[in-house]
């Protein structure tokens, strides 16, 4: 099994940044690909970005390329989401995720953190 444990969330000023952290324990061997979404109120949940393990190749959403950066420590590991220049927009609960060797999508979930952006 993997658990996961979101961290780094808060409440910001708009323009500001925020670093997010996913740690994983467990069976981390297992994982695969690492990944961050957010789901606002009332909105599906959203696609961020993701990380393989290896070798660290990485994909954004459209959305969020510009701003968002996505990074590993495989000694800690930890995933990261660094977010630069937030907008209220961005509010929303976040989540990491892994796909699991073998695993088609991704099947081990967190429980979230909180982003709340101010204007």
């Amino acid at each position: 099994q993997v658990q996961l444990v979101e961290g780094g969330g808060g409440l910001v000023q708009a323009g500001d940044s925020l670093r997010l952290s996913c740690v994983a324990s467990g069976r981390t061997v297992t994982i695969q690909t690492t990944g961050w979404f957010r789901q606002a109120p009332g909105k599906e949940r959203e696609f961020l970005a993701r990380i393989r393990s290896h070798p660290s190749s990485t994909v954004y959403a459209d959305s969020v390329k510009d701003r968002f950066t996505i990074s590993r420590d495989n000694r800690k590991n930890a995933v990261y989401l660094q977010m630069n220049n937030l907008e209220p927009e961005d509010t929303a609960v976040y989540y990491c995720a892994v796909q699991r060797v073998g695993a088609a999508e991704f099947d081990v979930w967190g429980r979230g953190t909180q982003v709340t952006v101010s204007s």
